[in-house]
């Protein structure tokens, strides 16, 4: 179960990371909302973070959860605020995930 907390913790790394995206867009009470839309995201992940190393260890804790909003916000940058999506980029990318799956393998 603290396998699914620290997914979702990594996946509101992502959304905080997008609210922050929006905001370079966004003027007067959007962007406040954006603001608080990252806040929220934050709190959350957070959270689940806190409760998911009272069980696992650290390391592999952390390194999961910057990998998951590592990759989220590259996608993101790429799918929705048009970053460029060279081979080197996605490649690099691969190896993330690649690490991330291995640390699972690794853990009890």
């Amino acid at each position: 179960m603290n396998w699914i907390f620290l997914i979702i913790a990594g996946l509101f790394e992502v959304a905080f990371a997008f609210c922050l995206g929006k905001t370079k867009e966004a003027t007067g009470t959007e962007m406040y909302l954006w603001y608080a839309g990252f806040v929220v995201a934050l709190m959350i992940s957070m959270g689940l973070l806190i409760k998911v190393t009272q069980t696992m260890p650290i390391g592999t804790v952390y390194v999961v959860w910057t990998g998951i909003g590592a990759i989220g916000t590259v996608l993101v940058g790429i799918l929705v605020f048009k970053e460029p999506a060279s081979f080197m980029r996605l490649f690099f990318l691969t190896t993330l995930i690649g690490s991330i799956i291995g640390l699972k393998a690794v853990t009890h």
